[in-house]
């Protein structure tokens, strides 16, 4: 049992959810997918607060997924409970840290799944696993009762086959979330290194969604990369360090090696730098109401290129189209579309501005049903 750490009853007939192993469901441990956490874990007093809807809406938790232990990294391995299977490719990573929700929605073992995101871990197996998912806007989704990673960046998202299911979930998270029918206008097309193929897709599906796509002369990301990493591993340091120290025979090697970088990283901690980015991204949207680049600026990679020396440099690729946004507070998804030459598709990022899920969400849907109608990859 990779997908799924723990499976539940799934009798009714409302929609199945699946949940991830750092959100609280009432009588069931909470894992993190660490085995430090397991062995003293006891069922939850109470459902985590993003849970309301979903019980009110009578929706089926058909059990808590597997994931990257402690949510830390985007590749999607456990060395506890197994690597979830990326059914597009066994040979590739399935993408983390939320990868069994990820696995659970594409092999249609949940009609939707609820991921995290800190740097990523939405976006990330929903762009390596093919499905579309949503990292929503920083303190929309309350997060009280989801096992901490970097707070300030840490956000619950839905996950799901196509966006009417990301929006099925944003209603069960927030009911009476609705879509604003009034949907975006122009898109602005920011400019990165990615493979030429991965771009070329992202345009082609742009052009056939017959969206009013605006060029921009942004070069931020890698600045925003640099404020993230300090953020991040500060805060993860913070948060799980205490643990891992006492329990190192329960903790990966990866997560030891991925929290000694902390050091590395806490010198680029400048707030008023990191706001100034902010500023200077926001004030995109004073031109635009979306942004789109790709998710993954490549295929996923294989499994067996994973080792201590590739993780990091694996890290850093799998991310830089991404993490920027989370300290930017950003709602963004991640939509599959098709790659020439390539059974596994390519990842659309569009990124909104603040609290914008409702404006995000139809453009989604447009570029989705347009892409539908695309020749299929040979």
């Amino acid at each position: 049992m990779t997908t799924f750490i723990t499976r539940l009853d799934s009798t009714g007939t409302g929609p199945r959810i699946a949940v991830k192993d750092v959100i609280d469901v009432r009588g069931v441990p909470t894992t993190a997918g660490c085995r430090a956490v397991e062995k003293s874990a006891v069922p939850a007093a109470l459902d985590a607060a993003c849970l309301a809807g979903i019980r009110a809406a009578g929706a089926r938790i058909v059990g808590k997924t597997n994931l990257h232990e402690l949510a830390l990294l985007p590749i999607g391995t456990n060395p506890w409970f197994g690597t979830p299977v990326n059914p597009l490719d066994p040979a590739l990573i399935p993408g983390g840290s939320s990868s069994g929700s990820a696995v659970a929605v594409a092999t249609g073992e949940a009609d939707i799944a609820l991921g995290t995101d800190t740097g990523g871990s939405v976006r990330v197996p929903a762009a390596c696993c093919g499905i579309a998912g949503l990292k929503t806007t920083y303190g929309r989704i309350p997060v009280g009762g989801v096992w901490p990673l970097a707070p300030s960046l840490d956000t619950v998202g839905p996950m799901a086959p196509s966006v009417s299911g990301l929006i099925d979930g944003m209603a069960l998270l927030e009911p009476g979330f609705a879509v604003d029918p009034m949907s975006a206008a122009r898109i602005g097309r920011l400019p990165t290194s990615a493979d030429p193929a991965v771009e070329a897709a992202i345009d082609a599906a742009l052009a056939a969604a017959g969206v009013d796509v605006v060029l921009l002369d942004w070069h931020g990301l890698e600045e925003g990369m640099t404020h993230f990493a300090a953020t991040f591993f500060t805060e993860a340091a913070a948060t799980d360090g205490a643990l891992v120290k006492a329990n190192p025979e329960g903790v990966g090697a990866d997560v030891h090696a991925a929290l000694g970088l902390v050091d590395m990283f806490a010198a680029g901690l400048d707030p008023a730098r990191a706001r100034a980015w902010r500023a200077a991204l926001l004030a995109l949207f004073d031109a635009v109401d979306l942004l789109a680049l790709p998710t993954l600026p490549g295929l996923p990679p294989r499994l067996d290129q994973l080792g201590p020396d590739s993780m990091l440099p694996i890290i850093a690729e799998l991310t830089r189209h991404i993490a920027p946004f989370n300290v930017a507070g950003l709602p963004c998804l991640s939509l599959p579309v098709p790659l020439a030459g390539s059974r596994v598709p390519a990842g659309l990022q569009l990124v909104g501005p603040p609290s914008g899920e409702e404006r995000l969400l139809p453009v989604a849907a447009r570029i989705e049903a347009a892409v539908a109608t695309l020749a299929a990859p040979v």
